[in-house]
């Protein structure tokens, strides 16, 4: 299982849900106003024909008679256009809530570290923005109208029947401690419930999205049986939970549904005896026997829409939690002084106890071309991100202008130092909505400026509507290597200081590549560059050159010097190139002449 995110406690949803409440208080006034009303209207028809009985005991006229039965329809229409109202109003500010709720999860999630996302797995993070919104989505829209309504009705209702006859009122009684102890016991149990629930289907997530993005490595080492055991043992732990929560709600619902029986058959007898007896009248008995009828829609409602709200509290729960780790970094209090990065004895484990960096010291100069290189598994991208502020180290620190990567608020870091890896994403939108996030204030000219700098303006004024041309699912296809030019171009308009280029241009064709590269370089001129590079030809003409074997710096100079020393650069640099040194014309034409 993987450390999924935090999840918001109790006292924490109960909290915003009353800053919620507190935000729209006009709103949720002409709703309560609304249904109230309606209630009323609702209650009305009851009275009147409980007025009927009691006439034609006595004995009334058919005038009066004609005069109830048109009452009791204007009642009836006044109740249903204002339940139409009131139903809007709930709806409408159910969806300005939900809008709010969906906003303030993405701010969450962009402001927590990448770090502690990745640790927690993508398939926590992809449940929490797909189902548990879509569980809280439904809950606001329906659960929490319907809930509002049942609320006010029950509210009325329950002081019409006391208005008729507090004697009347008594019979209702009897149900209450079997709904309230049921009920009780029911919320006790539920809201962990369903957040074993949403947590297991994260697992089950996290574990299929595991396999089928490693399933080459999976077949290559034969690890077959261990993911389906894997994926048997997450849907086993989905399957008990849904069982868990299963049993809570046959236990509860059959109690609910004698609760709602009972003061039926309660008031129709007692009210018998009471009126036997004289203390209440044919009219009272008729009415509030009505009005505990009109009790049941209300309660049935409020009792079933409670189960579909514990689904909801725990998706809330699951979307707060994800801002549970500590607080961002507030600006003001060490400012970098200048730009130089610098590792001091890092040392980085993604399991406690397993160093895969030991001891790494670096200094990379402003404006410097540094260039890492290794074989695969050496730690090259580890490092990268450390040196990119994307992991604190375990041991050891990182500083930029002398101050801690990690201590940076996440907006100054990311204006400082970037990062970009062979891994990409297009966004569904426009190619200029794909790109403006990076700076959101770019203009046109900037972004086909950009685009220009990775060789991509010509095929995106190619495209149906060029900048607007919509992009990601259901859009134009990107193909890899283009979206990668995409990032590269983000990187462009985000004009950070230092850059960390993972194989940024891995998936590029090779000629392209050094043409691409060729480009960038003057744009990038000026900047630290610390590239992470799978061409040797990269590494040709930075700067320095840092050999990373086995999580450790073993080399660390610059091109000339490490092929001179015979060491493991000049090895790899000979088995790549060949024994003799490129020409000069090569030199000149290499695309690192200025970035690396």
């Amino acid at each position: 299982m993987s450390n999924q995110l935090p999840v918001a406690d109790a006292a924490e949803v109960r909290r915003y849900a009353r800053r919620l409440v507190r935000r729209h208080p006009r709103e949720l006034g002409l709703a309560l106003g609304l249904h109230g009303l309606a209630a009323v209207a609702g209650l009305v028809a009851p009275r009147l024909l409980g007025n009927l009985v009691e006439g034609l005991s006595t004995g009334t006229t058919t005038r009066t008679v004609d005069e109830i039965a048109v009452a009791i329809a204007t009642f009836v229409v006044a109740q249903a256009v204002l339940t139409r109202f009131a139903s809007f109003w709930s709806a409408r500010l159910g969806e300005r809530v939900l809008a709010e709720l969906r906003e303030e999860f993405v701010d969450r999630i962009l402001a927590i570290p990448l770090s502690t996302v990745e640790r927690a797995g993508t398939g926590d993070l992809l449940t929490r923005t797909s189902r548990d919104v879509s569980a809280l989505s439904h809950s606001v829209r329906f659960a929490m109208p319907e809930t509002l309504i049942a609320l006010v009705t029950a509210a009325f209702v329950v002081g019409a029947i006391v208005l008729t006859s507090p004697l009347l009122a008594l019979p209702c009684l009897i149900a209450v401690p079997m709904l309230w102890f049921g009920t009780r016991w029911y919320l006790r149990r539920a809201p962990a419930g369903y957040l074993r629930e949403n947590a297991a289907y994260s697992d089950i997530t996290d574990g299929i999205s595991e396999t089928v993005e490693g399933s080459r490595t999976t077949e290559a080492l034969r690890l077959q049986d261990r993911r389906r055991a894997r994926t048997d043992a997450d849907i086993a732990r989905s399957y008990a939970a849904e069982r868990y929560t299963l049993m809570l709600r046959t236990v509860w619902f059959p109690i609910v549904e004698v609760g709602y029986v009972v003061p039926v058959v309660a008031t129709l007898l007692f009210g018998g005896w009471f009126y036997l007896e004289g203390w209440v009248t044919l009219g009272q008995v008729t009415a509030a026997t009505l009005y505990v009828q009109a009790l049941v829609d209300p309660l049935d409602r409020l009792l079933s829409w409670l189960d579909e709200l514990q689904v909801g509290g725990a998706s809330l729960a699951r979307l707060l939690g994800v801002a549970g780790k500590p607080a961002p970094v507030e600006s003001g209090a060490a400012q970098p002084r200048g730009e130089r990065l610098v590792a001091t004895d890092v040392r980085y484990a993604y399991v406690e106890g397993r160093d895969v960096l030991h001891g790494i010291d670096l200094t990379v100069e402003p404006g410097e071309r540094l260039a890492m290189v290794g074989p695969s598994g050496a730690g090259k991208s580890t490092l990268g991100r450390l040196l990119a502020g994307i992991h604190a180290p375990t041991a050891g620190s990182v500083t930029v202008g002398g101050v801690p990567l990690v201590d940076l608020p996440l907006g100054d870091l990311r204006s400082r130092v970037a990062l970009v890896t062979q891994e990409h994403h297009v966004f569904i939108g426009t190619i200029r909505d794909n790109l403006v996030m990076a700076r959101p204030g770019a203009t046109d000219d900037e972004v086909r400026a950009a685009l220009a700098a990775v060789d991509a303006l010509d095929w995106v004024t190619a495209l149906p509507s060029d900048l607007d041309t919509v992009v990601g699912t259901g859009g134009q296809a990107v193909p890899p290597a283009q979206a990668q030019q995409l990032a590269l171009a983000r990187l462009v308009l985000a004009d950070p200081h230092t850059l960390v280029l993972d194989e940024a241009t891995s998936l590029i064709d090779p000629r392209a590549a050094r043409h691409l590269e060729r480009s960038l370089a003057a744009v990038l001129a000026g900047r630290t560059v610390i590239a992470i590079a799978h061409r040797l030809f990269s590494a040709h003409d930075a700067d320095r050159v840092a050999v990373v074997e086995d999580g450790r710096i073993t080399e660390l100079g610059s091109h000339a010097e490490l092929v001179a020393a015979g060491g493991s650069y000049a090895a790899l640099w000979r088995s790549w190139h060949g024994a003799e040194e490129p020409s000069a014309q090569n030199r000149r034409e290499s695309p690192y002449s200025t970035v690396a």
